[in-house]
C-alpha cells in the first residue's frame, strides 16, 4: 500500500489536493512549493511535469508550463530536484504529465526513478485505459505506482465502473467538458453529475478537478464527492506579492 492508498483507506471526505507546475514560478521553486503546500495542510500534491503540448490544460497552466520549460525544467531535472523530498514531506505525491515524455524517458526507467524518489502515482490524461492495461499496468504495479484515470460528465456508468475496477488510487472527476481553468463555480448540471457518480458507490474515492477555485466551490463539491484538486487558481495565486511560503499559506487558508 503506497501513501496515496493509505490516505484513502483512512480518509474519504473533504480531501484537498493542489496542482503545481514544477519549475514555476522560478526553476528552483519546486521543492519550496511542495514543502509549503504540505506545511499548509493539503492532503496530497499533484506535481506537473511541463510539456509543450498539454492537451488537458487551460491557458493558465499552459503558460506556467511554457515558463517552466523556458526556465530549463525537464523530467531529469525534476527528479534531481525532488530526490530528497521524502526527508521532509510525508503526504502522497503524484506526477501529472503526458505519455509521450514518459515513453521518451523510458517507461520502466521513469517508473523506477519515480518510485525511488517516493512518488505514489501518475496522472497521464492522454494514456488510454486499454493501452495502460495491455502495455503498462505490470510496470506500474511493479514499482507500486497508482495510475489515476479521468472521467467526464459524458462518461457512461459502464465506463466509470470499468475505470473503477482497474484503479487503485482515486477517480479523477473532470467537473466539466474542456480544459483546466475554463470556468469557475459549480452549476446545477455539475451537481447532477456529482450525484450520479456518488450513486454508483465506487470503491475508489472520486475527486473533482477542473473549475475548483475557491472555498465555495471546494465546499460544494465536497458535499457530493470525496474532495477536490485545485490547479489554475493556485497557479494564479503564485503570481501575487510576498514570499512563496506566505502566498501559499494564505491561499490554502482561503480554501479551508
Amino acid at each position: 500500500m503506497n501513501r496515496l492508498q493509505k490516505l484513502f483507506s483512512e480518509k474519504r471526505n473533504n480531501i484537498l489536493s493542489v496542482y503545481l507546475t514544477s519549475g514555476y514560478p522560478e526553476l528552483n521553486d519546486t521543492v519550496t512549493v511542495i514543502k509549503s503546500l504540505a506545511n499548509a495542510g493539503v492532503d496530497f500534491i499533484e506535481i506537473g511535469v511541463p510539456f509543450s503540448d498539454p492537451v488537458a490544460d487551460g491557458p493558465t497552466i499552459q503558460r506556467s508550463s511554457e515558463i517552466a520549460l523556458e526556465n530549463g525544467m525537464s523530467t531529469h531535472l525534476l527528479f534531481e530536484q525532488i530526490k530528497n523530498i521524502r526527508k521532509e514531506v510525508n503526504i502522497p505525491l503524484l506526477l501529472m504529465g503526458y505519455i509521450n515524455p514518459v515513453i521518451q524517458y523510458g517507461v520502466e526507467k521513469f517508473c523506477k526513478e519515480a518510485a525511488e524518489i517516493g512518488i505514489d502515482g501518475l496522472i497521464l490524461p492522454d494514456l488510454p485505459m486499454q493501452e495502460y492495461l495491455d502495455y503498462y499496468k505490470a510496470t506500474f504495479e511493479k514499482y507500486g505506482l497508482s495510475n489515476i484515470f479521468l472521467i467526464t460528465p459524458q462518461s457512461s456508468d459502464e465506463r466509470v465502473r470499468w475505470i473503477d475496477d482497474n484503479s487503485n488510487g482515486f477517480i479523477y472527476m473532470v467537473a466539466t467538458a474542456g480544459t483546466t481553468g475554463a470556468r469557475t463555480g459549480i452549476t446545477e448540471e455539475q451537481i447532477r453529475y456529482f450525484e450520479r457518480i456518488k450513486g454508483l458507490n465506487l470503491k475508489n474515492v472520486p475527486i473533482v478537478g477542473f473549475g475548483i477555485s475557491d472555498k465555495d466551490s471546494y465546499e460544494t463539491a465536497c458535499k457530493y464527492v470525496g474532495g477536490t484538486i485545485i490547479g489554475s487558481a493556485f497557479i494564479k495565486a503564485l503570481e501575487n506579492q510576498g514570499s512563496l511560503e506566505e502566498r501559499i499559506g494564505k491561499f490554502i487558508k482561503s480554501i479551508r
